[in-house]
């Protein structure tokens, strides 16, 4: 009896020690060094192809205003802000991918700024970029964060903004899960690109494909280690849960050939949608690289989706 019950102290202080090990890796601020060892992702900066180095040159060009808000948990938060003198108020707000930032986003917001004329807003999530905040929240607590920034637009823009919310990776997420809030009616629509159906999900797929480790109980743990030190839990931070809540429309981008986030993925959360909902599949892509894959196909997508349902500005509206 003795024996089973030193076993069996030893195994929960052995599930303990992992719970805390794997938020070390995933949720923790810091360098994530696992990304680098990953065969099929493209880092420097995660999730991003050959377009980075496009998106970085034209950032570089803009004068783009430095922003601040505080988040409802207190974490200053901090953005980049980019007005148009086409937009009229319409006005794209682009969430960056895990262990990203905001201005790794360059491609898709020239593809705003210049195609379509929106202003453009790249916030650095909490826990990334020039942001405060100790953890990667995965979209979940961010999605409030979301709802902040979205207040920010209204102040800057006037009640007659047209907001867009475009997201690639843990972005995608983080639209997603934004989408399912309670939101001004200003915010007309929703890109998600790559996204994840929930951080449950995702983070049970990498723990049997990097680790070879089933998702019980490690990622329990590392849940129950995740809300003692920053608020939320992974089953909680569903955005297949959100998007069955969502009433705004939504496109849905993956390539098929994405294998760090599942493209089977992309059909659970498009068939949970119960809002106006378009997908883009884009054959041979791997994981953040349908833009690179077919840029033509992304733009023009993008493009006349988003018109659908944001109004384009009267030549009366420049005078």
């Amino acid at each position: 009896m003795l024996y089973l019950l030193a076993v069996l102290i030893v195994a929960a202080g052995g599930v303990g020690y992992a719970g805390y090990y794997f938020y070390g890796v995933a949720i923790k601020r810091a360098p994530k060094e696992f990304l680098a060892k990953t065969p099929d992702l493209k880092v420097d900066p995660p999730v991003a192809g050959a377009s980075w180095g496009e998106g970085a040159e034209w950032v570089s060009r803009q004068s783009f205003r430095t922003v601040e808000l505080v988040s409802e948990d207190g974490l200053k938060l901090r953005g980049y802000y980019l007005g148009s003198e086409r937009a009229a108020g319409r006005t794209v707000i682009i969430a960056h991918g895990y262990s990203g930032k905001a201005k790794d986003m360059g491609a898709s917001a020239k593809n705003y700024y210049d195609n379509l004329g929106y202003n453009v807003l790249l916030p650095d999530a909490r826990g990334h970029g020039d942001s405060e905040g100790d953890y990667i929240g995965f979209g979940w607590p961010e999605r409030r964060d979301y709802l902040k920034w979205i207040e920010f637009v209204l102040q800057e823009t006037g009640p007659a903004a047209q907001i867009v919310l475009h997201g690639v990776s843990m972005g995608g997420a983080t639209v997603l899960m934004t989408a399912g809030e309670e939101h001004p009616p200003q915010v007309k629509a929703v890109v998600a690109d790559c996204g994840y159906t929930s951080v449950e999900a995702q983070l049970s797929y990498q723990l049997r494909r990097m680790y070879h480790l089933p998702s019980f109980p490690f990622v329990p743990s590392a849940s129950l280690v995740t809300r003692m030190k920053a608020g939320y839990s992974f089953g909680e931070a569903s955005a297949l849960n959100q998007v069955r809540k969502a009433r705004v429309p939504i496109l849905f981008i993956h390539g098929d050939a994405d294998t760090f986030v599942p493209f089977a993925m992309m059909n659970e959360l498009y068939e949970a949608c119960k809002s106006p909902k378009e997908k883009l599949v884009v054959h041979g892509a791997g994981h953040g690289l349908a833009y690179d894959m077919d840029k033509s196909t992304y733009i023009r997508t993008v493009g006349e989706f988003v018109e659908r349902y944001v109004h384009s500005p009267t030549a009366a509206e420049f005078i």
